[in-house]
């Protein structure tokens, strides 16, 4: 359903769909440690201007200064912040990880509530409340961790890179650009994002 509708939509990223015919826009995950919701969080936080290669090493590091996988908010709240940057991170990263441990702890954060929320109120009033967390972190919590699908990420350059090379633009997307272009991608916006990912990275 969801593919038949962005192919009549969009030629574009019907083509990418057609190229790809076995593609899994989930397989990229299993390259990860598991991830709850928090962990998702320290993925985000962590990969904030720094390429996936980048991001998967900090977080082995992590995980392995965890026992073998990442840290709970409780344990990274217990653990020396000095232990955490040393991973790799700079101290602003850690400070955002440990405020959002601190509400997920405190219940501010609830990951069963974050379910049941709108998308725009888990972003606005949940999560971007929190200092270093902005919305291409918040964005990227609602696909990987909540599944949501009407997903954009326009403020992500490797997105923006991937549709100039799809569309054969002349110049790279601004952020009002990737969001018009992906009004035609509604209601399965995550769904062709990661097609494009895919045409461009590999997938």
């Amino acid at each position: 359903m969801a593919l038949a509708t962005l192919r009549k939509a969009d030629p574009v990223i019907g083509a990418l769909i057609d190229a790809n015919p076995d593609y899994d826009p989930d397989a990229w995950l299993e390259q990860l440690p598991p991830m709850d919701a928090f962990g998702v969080l320290i993925f985000q936080v962590i990969g904030q201007q720094l390429s996936v290669a980048v991001t998967r090493t900090f977080l082995d590091r992590l995980v392995d200064r965890f026992g073998g996988h990442l840290p709970t908010p409780e344990q990274l709240l217990a653990a020396d912040p000095e232990d955490i940057r040393a991973v790799g991170l700079s101290r602003r990263k850690v400070q955002t990880l440990r405020g959002l441990a601190g509400r997920f702890v405190d219940g501010r954060l609830d990951p069963d509530e974050l379910e049941r929320l709108p998308d725009e109120e888990v972003v606005v009033a949940r999560l971007t409340e929190v200092s270093g967390v902005g919305r291409w972190t918040a964005e990227g919590f609602l696909a990987i961790a909540l599944h949501r699908d009407d997903v954009v990420l326009p403020g992500d350059l490797a997105l923006r890179k991937a549709i100039q090379r799809a569309y054969g633009l002349d110049h790279l997307p601004t952020q009002a650009e990737v969001v018009a272009i992906a009004e035609a991608w509604r209601p399965y916006r995550s769904l062709a994002v990661n097609y494009l990912f895919a045409s461009a990275y590999g997938g």
